[in-house]
């Protein structure tokens, strides 16, 4: 399966990596690795939306744009193979075309169905981030991993692991953890750089405690959801993702197996992330009953001509089912 990696790079002197219109650190981590680990590659960084501030963490995010290289000899796609979560890229008909035309390659280590309706390759494993997949790809096919490819890999796995705390860690998971360190990454500069760039103004901790208000309970208090109407994206996605500031919080409270925020759009799109509990594993479940997906802990999901109340509504009615199943 590895193989195709080398394969897919065999006759390709300039390469394009993509990432989907919602990037955290996994997607950045995986591009940015990429990025360092191709290093006789020409190699381009694509994402359809600006680097979000809390992102800009990792060494040379800058490297990463939103104009399209349609240049490219081929493109990888990195942390998704959902096509609802490249819908902003596929929605540009010439984009779309070059896509269609040109080798792909998808990597990727979601449970989530592969859907993508343009021609591909595909290295698919269930793992706990994508750039553990990258790490193990590369041992596989004798890629060297040098000081900032490691460093690039482990922030990955720390995002999307919770800092090695997540349901999805295996024993494996600390192995590739202690190999990257071996390599150079070092988790305590890799933290304190993360947690400069977390740091909130005033004016987001105000923010924080409106959103606190706003929480909604359901279910006997173990569903909390929270509405994210689009003048609050408008004016504070750039500098703080509401998701982030506030998910975690709601997760904590007494009581709470499923927290969920929504964002609702002027086109009508809902755009839906969950996070569970250890008690409640249902989060990829919950997130594919609206057409997303995810891991059980952490999950998402996008869908259309829908609203916040409608959402909380179906919410209402599908975890209590999806508990059953658990217990």
């Amino acid at each position: 399966m590895y193989k195709k990696f080398s394969e897919f790079l065999q006759d390709k002197d300039k390469i394009c990596v993509i990432q989907a219109e919602n990037p955290d650190g996994d997607s950045m981590g995986s591009a940015i690795a990429l990025d360092y680990l191709l290093a006789d590659k020409e190699v381009t960084l694509y994402c359809p939306v600006d680097v979000p501030k809390y992102l800009r963490y990792f060494p040379d995010w800058s490297r990463v744009t939103n104009e399209f290289d349609y240049k490219a000899d081929g493109y990888i796609i990195v942390d998704t193979a959902a096509e609802v979560l490249l819908s902003k890229l596929l929605d540009d008909t010439a984009i779309r075309n070059r896509l269609y035309n040109a080798p792909v390659l998808v990597l990727d280590h979601h449970e989530t169905e592969d859907d993508l309706n343009f021609p591909h390759e595909a290295i698919i494993e269930v793992l706990p981030s994508c750039t553990e997949l990258i790490y193990k790809i590369c041992k596989a096919e004798n890629v060297v991993i040098e000081k900032q490819a490691a460093e690039a890999i482990f922030q990955g796995l720390l995002s999307d692991t919770l800092g090695l705390t997540s349901s999805s860690v295996t024993a494996d998971t600390f192995e590739v953890a202690a190999d990257l360190m071996r390599l150079g990454a070092n988790i305590t500069d890799l933290e304190e750089k993360r947690r400069e760039f977390m740091k909130k103004s005033p004016r987001i901790l105000d923010y924080k405690a409106e959103l606190i208000r706003r929480i909604e309970y359901s279910l006997d208090g173990e569903l909390a959801t929270v509405h994210i109407p689009w003048e609050d994206i408008q004016e504070y996605s750039d500098e703080y993702n509401p998701n982030v500031l506030i998910l975690e919080e709601m997760r904590l409270v007494t009581g709470v197996k499923v927290a969920v925020a929504v964002k609702t759009y002027p086109d009508g799109k809902v755009t839906g992330k969950i996070r569970t509990g250890i008690d409640a594993p249902i989060a990829d479940k919950i997130a594919g009953y609206f057409g997303g997906g995810g891991h059980p802990q952490a999950a998402g999901f996008r869908t259309y001509d829908t609203t916040y109340d409608e959402v909380v509504r179906d919410l209402v009615k599908i975890v209590p089912e999806l508990m059953a199943d658990v217990e």
